[in-house]
């Protein structure tokens, strides 16, 4: 049966079936389902008056940025390596970055890639600022306006203690006139997966304790976490509050979501390698692993979607989905089947474009997935494989 689903509903029997015929454990990128993200992307982009960014930490695969760079303004990078990447792969558009700390002897090279260079503390504005301005670089300072809106601790910039931007009270106490005149924009990330009312309440917190501040920049950046192609996403109230800022502080607003890029865009297709039966468990072993090749779903946690699965419906067949290596905690989750699983039946994750290629890796010394391309014509190409060389050569010489 057809799986209708948000993370598989560009998927046909023809597609699934190539799918069984690639090598696992595997990733496949779906052109047809980043193209769609992408002119949703641009459509608010051209409503609202704003400026839409890739934030690279997500979704990093740069053989898909051609066609990124047709609807977007640009990147948005951590780093270093991310701002050389986002200028080298899209060098007909902007690159910004931000990091929790600039190194000395990296700062030079980055003036070469970034065209806005926020910081994370005052600290670091003043020892860097005026070289970038030199640079003629665009300077924005992290702001944090203590409004947590969700509950993931882990992806929270807001919790009590963060290292993440500059709180008012901070600001006020380090902040001196010559600086604050060098200050092109101010930027903030508090979301994590969120719809537009929680940017509402963020903007209240932003304006409420930093619209002195707004009143002297040219830019706003409302950083990461909007999930703005998702189905139940209020673009409407996105656009307005976007409007609003705009026309109330007469400056450019800058949003930077990785996860709406590639939401519900990427697959990893695996095996079943074993069955061991435990109490009242059935633990299917996998090709892939949690701990590995999806290490968001420890981290988190969460349990991603899977064709023609359930995790909550009750259906005849339950299994608990594990990985192969010695990590007794390498589970993805429990899940319930309308059929028999069997050993080399192929399992497909869902969702897999976001938080996987770029974090994955070689614990246990399990291999990298190959990663293809499935292409708007429903063919696939191969644009990465990997072997045991790329495990032995980031371990030594």
């Amino acid at each position: 049966m057809k799986d209708t689903s948000a993370p598989f509903r560009l998927l046909d029997t023809n597609i699934i079936n190539s799918f069984s015929k690639l090598h696992t454990p595997c990733y496949v990128i779906d052109e047809a389902a980043i193209k769609r993200n992408c002119e949703i992307l641009a459509s608010v982009q051209q409503k609202a008056g704003c400026k839409i960014l890739l934030a690279q930490k997500a979704f990093s695969n740069f053989n898909i940025y051609p066609l990124i760079e047709k609807y977007l303004s640009g990147s948005e990078a951590s780093g270093l390596y991310e701002a050389r990447l986002g200028k080298e792969e899209m060098p007909s558009k902007e690159v910004h970055v931000f990091c929790g700390a600039y190194k000395d002897e990296e700062f030079d090279e980055l003036l070469n890639y970034a065209d806005h260079i926020v910081f994370n503390s005052v600290a670091q504005l003043k020892k860097f600022a005026k070289k970038a301005k030199e640079n003629n670089k665009s300077i924005g300072l992290r702001i944090n306006p203590e409004c947590s809106t969700q509950d993931h601790g882990i992806y929270d910039p807001c919790a009590s203690g963060s290292r993440l931007g500059v709180t008012r009270d901070v600001f006020d106490k380090e902040m001196t006139k010559e600086y604050l005149e060098l200050l092109d924009g101010i930027h903030f990330h508090t979301l994590c997966e969120q719809n537009s009312d929680a940017l509402e309440i963020t903007i209240k917190a932003v304006e409420e304790k930093f619209s002195d501040v707004l009143k002297k920049v040219k830019w706003l950046n409302m950083g990461g976490g909007h999930h703005i192609t998702r189905d139940d996403y209020d673009k409407e109230k996105l656009i307005r509050i976007v409007k609003n800022i705009k026309a109330k502080y007469d400056v450019d607003v800058y949003l930077e979501p990785g996860e709406a890029v590639a939401l519900n865009a990427g697959y990893l297709v695996s095996r079943v390698l074993d069955e061991v039966k435990n109490s009242d468990v059935n633990n299917l072993i996998l090709d892939a692993s949690a701990a590995c090749h999806m290490p968001d779903v420890i981290e988190m946690p969460y349990m991603p979607p899977i064709y023609g699965a359930s995790k909550d419906e009750d259906k005849e067949y339950k299994y608990r989905l594990t990985g192969p290596t010695c990590l007794a905690g390498d589970i993805v989750g429990d899940y319930t089947f309308d059929e028999k699983i069997n050993l080399n039946d192929f399992i497909i994750f869902g969702d897999m474009a976001i938080y996987s290629m770029c974090k994955n890796n070689t614990f246990n010394g399990m291999p990298l997935p190959n990663i293809y391309e499935l292409k708007e014509d429903k063919s696939i190409e191969l644009i990465k494989s990997f072997n045991y060389f790329d495990f032995k050569e980031r371990l030594g010489k």
